[in-house]
């Protein structure tokens, strides 16, 4: 089968190659799916797991992508709840193959039914954007209405998904990015918005500060957004371990997981209109090494469409 793999960490995106692969086969609990559309993480690149699998041995070339859309091939041994032919999306484990190709295996428990009225497409940019900012907001931010959301990146592709899920559980959203994303964040439904490169963050400091802010940038930014956190509140960052902590308040960074009940939530919203998805690039699978080496800077979630 055709697939994109990764072959150097040092070159990143430069390292990576469209190549035949085996067709995967399913071990016990699996299901092989036939991808349709897949998603890609620019910070995949980053992650140990691209690399190495869980006894530390090289695994490249590895084929890289871990969200996808697509339908139910093969069952594994003792897999329940699935069938084949069925239509599903959802996030592969960080240490196996991913999705960047024909096919894949999957645990079935990582995986939820995508509804017949959802493009594939769509499907695959839902799960690892959607579920960050579902968990990173309720799991870890314990966000209640009323509360003041700072969400970084709000026009990205996980921070349009926060700022729009934060604005449905009312909570009042302050968007950041470059002066070029104002329109596009206001339009994901950010109360406010912030330009990163000439606003102060700490004028909100000067207001009473925000109860949560959700960082996907780190850095310096992280540390100024921890110094506007009202006593109580939460900073959650989805960009490795926290360098800088709210005062009397909590600092969290986490690992997006696959929760099949969580992207039904998330799927529910799309159908119903309450929630859109930020794609920005979309390719084909033979086209995706130019896409995922773009020469300008990426707008929303790049998706690579494996099947017409």
């Amino acid at each position: 089968m055709k697939a994109i793999v990764a072959t150097d960490q040092a070159a990143e995106a430069a390292g990576i190659t469209l190549a035949d692969r085996p067709e995967p086969t399913p071990a016990i609990n699996d299901v092989v799916v036939e991808v349709h559309a897949s998603g890609f993480v620019p910070a995949e690149w980053e992650w140990p797991s691209t690399w190495v699998d869980r006894s530390g041995h090289d695994r490249a070339p590895a084929i890289i992508g871990h969200e996808f859309a697509g339908v139910v091939s093969s069952l594994g041994y003792g897999t329940t709840g699935l069938s084949l032919g069925q239509r599903v999306f959802g996030i592969t484990d960080w240490h196996r193959d991913g999705t960047l190709a024909e096919s894949a295996a999957v645990e079935a428990r990582n995986l939820a039914p995508l509804p017949g009225n959802v493009d594939f497409t769509v499907g695959a940019s839902l799960p690892i954007s959607g579920l960050t900012a579902w968990q990173g907001l309720f799991q870890h931010g314990r966000l209640r209405a009323g509360q003041s959301v700072l969400a970084h990146g709000a026009a990205g592709a996980v921070g349009s998904v926060v700022t729009q899920l934060a604005r449905e559980f009312g909570a009042y959203v302050i968007g950041t990015g470059r002066a070029a994303d104002r329109q596009a964040a206001l339009d994901f439904g950010a109360n406010e918005f912030l330009d990163l490169d000439h606003d102060d963050l700490g004028d909100i400091g000067d207001i009473g500060g925000v109860d949560l802010v959700f960082d996907v940038i780190g850095g310096d930014i992280q540390r100024r957004s921890a110094s506007i956190i009202r006593p109580g509140g939460t900073l959650v960052s989805v960009v490795g371990p926290v360098e800088a902590r709210p005062v009397d308040g909590l600092a969290i960074d986490f690992v997006v997981e696959s929760i099949p009940g969580q992207l039904v939530e998330i799927v529910d919203r799309v159908r119903d209109g309450r929630l859109r998805t930020h794609i920005g690039t979309v390719a084909t699978l033979d086209d995706a090494v130019p896409a995922l080496n773009p020469t300008e800077r990426r707008k929303g979630k790049t998706v690579i469409r494996v099947r017409p």
